[in-house]
C-alpha cells in the first residue's frame, strides 16, 4: 500500500503558497478573461459612486457582497473553462454545455447585482 506524503512545511509558508497561487490564479483571470475587465470597471465605478453618494453601512453591505457573489462566479466559471479545456480542446457537446450553464451563473450574479445597485442607488 503506497502512502502520499506531502513536503513538510511550517503553517506559515504552506498558508503563504496558498495565497501565492491564489494571487496566480487571479491574475490569469485577470489577463485572459475580457469580461473579468468589464468585472473590475464595473467594481471600480459602482465603489466611487457608493463613496460619492454616501452609501450607509448597510447599502455597502449589499453593495459588496453582489460585488464578490459576481467575482465568485467569474473565477469559478474561468477555472471550469481551464478545466474543461485541459480535458478536451475539441468540441465536446457535454463539455460546450457545462460552459454554457458556468457562464449562466456568471449572468445571474450580474443580473442580480445590477438589481441590488438599483435598489441601493435609486430607491
Amino acid at each position: 500500500m503506497s502512502q502520499f506524503h506531502l513536503p513538510q512545511t511550517s503553517f506559515w509558508s504552506g498558508r503563504l503558497n496558498s495565497v501565492k497561487v491564489a494571487v496566480k490564479g487571479l491574475h490569469y483571470m485577470l489577463s485572459s478573461q475580457p469580461n473579468a475587465w468589464l468585472h473590475s470597471l464595473a467594481t471600480v465605478v459602482v465603489i466611487l459612486a457608493g463613496i460619492g453618494r454616501g452609501l450607509t453601512r448597510l447599502e455597502w453591505i449589499f453593495i459588496f457582497i453582489a460585488i464578490i457573489l459576481v467575482w465568485v462566479a467569474e473565477v469559478f466559471n474561468t477555472a471550469l473553462e481551464v478545466l474543461a479545456n485541459a480535458v478536451s480542446l475539441e468540441h465536446h457537446p457535454l463539455i460546450g454545455l457545462a460552459k454554457d450553464i458556468a457562464a449562466g451563473a456568471v449572468l445571474i450574479a450580474a443580473v442580480g447585482a445590477c438589481v441590488i445597485g438599483l435598489f441601493v442607488f435609486f430607491y
